[in-house]
C-alpha cells in the first residue's frame, strides 16, 4: 500500500478523552482496524501496512494511554481498552472489519469483537496476551494495584531526540531483533515533546505502561472467547523453551498453546522463528497473514 502516501491523523471523543487514529486509503473499501501492544503505538503497523496489497482502507488506533490519546490516571482496568476500541469502532461505524490486534491489543480487540461481532468480518491475533484460563482466577482488587512495584515505571523517560533513542535501543534486547526502519518508527512517533524545558518524553508514560502489566488479569478472556464465532487467526511466536535465553523475556510468546481451541472457529500458526514482537521482526510476513485469514 506503499502508494496510500503519509496517513491522515484524526480524533474521536470518547467519554471524557480522545482517541488519536490514523487512516490510510479509501473508506468505501473494506477496512482492516489495527491494535498496537502494551507501550507502543498505531505507527508501529506502518511497515505492516506498506506491505498489504492495495484495495484496503486501514485505521490503526493509539489506544487509550498510548501515542497522542488521552491518558488517563490508569490503566490497570483492562475493560477500559476494550471499551475504548469498541467505542472508536461503533463512533467511526465501522463494519466487516479484519480486526487485526498485536499483544493486549489483541485482547482489547476479543472485547470489542464479543461486545459487537456484527462489525466484524474476521479476527487476526498476533501473539495475544491471553494466557493459561488458570491465571484469571481470584484477580487482584484493582484499588490493591501500584504501578510502581513494576520495574517497567522505572523506565527512562526523558530523551534529546528520537534518534538518541534509537541509538540507545538498537543494540539492546529484544529491540535488536527488530527490523532497523521499524524501531525507527517506534522512537519517531513514541515520543511526545516534554511538559518543561527542551527534549522528548515517552509517548506512553512509564507508569501508565506499568499499570497495564500490573492489571494484566483484571480481564479474563475465556468466557468472551467460547462465544466468539467469528473466525479467528491466531500467531503464535516463541515460547520460553523455544531456544530463549530466560522464561521471563517479553521476547517470549504469553498465548496459552491451547487457546485456538478455545475459540468455535481458529486456527492456529505457530512461528518460533519469531519473538513476540513478530510485527516489528518481519512486517512483510504478519502483512500475508492479515490477508490470508485463517491460516492453513
Amino acid at each position: 500500500m506503499s502508494e496510500a502516501g503519509e496517513p491522515t491523523e484524526k480524533r474521536f471523543q470518547w467519554d471524557e478523552t480522545n482517541l488519536c487514529y490514523f487512516e490510510w486509503g479509501n473508506p468505501h473499501d473494506q477496512t482492516i482496524l489495527m491494535v498496537h501492544a502494551t507501550g507502543f503505538h498505531a505507527r508501529c503497523w506502518d511497515k505492516t501496512i506498506a506491505a498489504l496489497p492495495s484495495g484496503y482502507h486501514i485505521i490503526a488506533v493509539d489506544q487509550l494511554g498510548h501515542g497522542r490519546s488521552g491518558k488517563p490516571d490508569s490503566l490497570s482496568d483492562w475493560r477500559l481498552m476494550g471499551k475504548s476500541v469498541g467505542a472508536l469502532v461503533a463512533g467511526l461505524d465501522c463494519k466487516n472489519l479484519i480486526g487485526v490486534g498485536h499483544s493486549m491489543g489483541a485482547h482489547a480487540l476479543v472485547q470489542a469483537a464479543d461486545v459487537m461481532p456484527e462489525r466484524f468480518e474476521r479476527l487476526v491475533l498476533v501473539d495475544p496476551t491471553i494466557t493459561e484460563p488458570e491465571i484469571y482466577r481470584n484477580p487482584p482488587d484493582l484499588k490493591d494495584i501500584d504501578p510502581n512495584q513494576n520495574p517497567v515505571s522505572r523506565r527512562r523517560n526523558s530523551w534529546d531526540s528520537p534518534e538518541a533513542m534509537f541509538t540507545a535501543f538498537k543494540d539492546r534486547h529484544p529491540f535488536s531483533l527488530w527490523q532497523t526502519d521499524v524501531l525507527m518508527d517506534y522512537c519517531q512517533y513514541g515520543l511526545l515533546p516534554a511538559d518543561e524545558g527542551d527534549g522528548f518524553m515517552l509517548a506512553c508514560p512509564p507508569y501508565l505502561e506499568a499499570s497495564v502489566y500490573e492489571g494484566f488479569r483484571s480481564v479474563d478472556p475465556y468466557p468472551l472467547v467460547k462465544r466468539i464465532a467469528l473466525p479467528v487467526a491466531i500467531l503464535r511466536a516463541q515460547m520460553a523453551g523455544d531456544d530463549v535465553t530466560a522464561v521471563r523475556d517479553f521476547a517470549n510468546s504469553p498465548t496459552w498453546p491451547g487457546l485456538a481451541d478455545i475459540f468455535s472457529n481458529a486456527r492456529e500458526l505457530h512461528i518460533p522463528e519469531l519473538s513476540h514482537f513478530m510485527p516489528m521482526q518481519d512486517p512483510n510476513q504478519i502483512a500475508r497473514h492479515i490477508v490470508a485469514g485463517l491460516v492453513r
